[in-house]
């Protein structure tokens, strides 16, 4: 005896099915920032981290573009400094150790290809930009999210 399907009918698969999930940075980045500014102290930077949980943020200047970035690890140079010098870190400014030469990307790009640049660059956060104005950061960890609420979906 032969076996038979209780499935029913099966809907016909589109190859050129739009994708259900969000796939684009802009739909995972963090938009509400802790920014600095170039002329503010190590200190104050280091204190903003400590309160607000965070590792890192964009540098702005008083136009309100984009200059550099900060991270713990710059701040590690400056506290290795001080003590090596003997100075407080008091009188040091964010641009003195920021980062200035920043990779950015846009807006409108994929996770996917957003893992790509983590990947090829050693950064744990990127700032978006839509038309040269920034408008969030994503992390390595935004990413990581993203995969797995996008782990369901089929990318063919």
């Amino acid at each position: 005896m032969g076996i038979k399907s209780f499935q029913g009918a099966r809907a016909k698969v589109d190859s050129k099915k739009d994708y259900d999930a969000p796939i684009l940075v802009s739909d995972y980045m963090t938009k509400k920032l802790v920014k600095f500014a170039p002329d503010q102290s190590i200190l104050e930077v280091m204190e903003a981290f400590a309160k607000y949980k965070i590792s890192g943020g964009p540098v702005m200047d008083n136009n309100g573009f984009l200059v550099g970035i900060i991270s713990e690890a710059d701040c590690m140079k400056q506290i290795s400094e001080s003590r090596y010098f003997n100075q407080p870190i008091l009188d040091k400014s964010v641009e003195r150790f920021m980062t200035k030469n920043v990779e950015t990307i846009p807006h409108d790009m994929s996770i996917f290809d957003a893992a790509g640049v983590f990947d090829r660059h050693n950064r744990r956060r990127l700032p978006v930009m839509k038309d040269d104005i920034l408008v969030g950061q994503i992390s390595r960890k935004d990413i990581v999210v993203a995969a797995l609420k996008l782990s369901g979906q089929n990318w063919k």
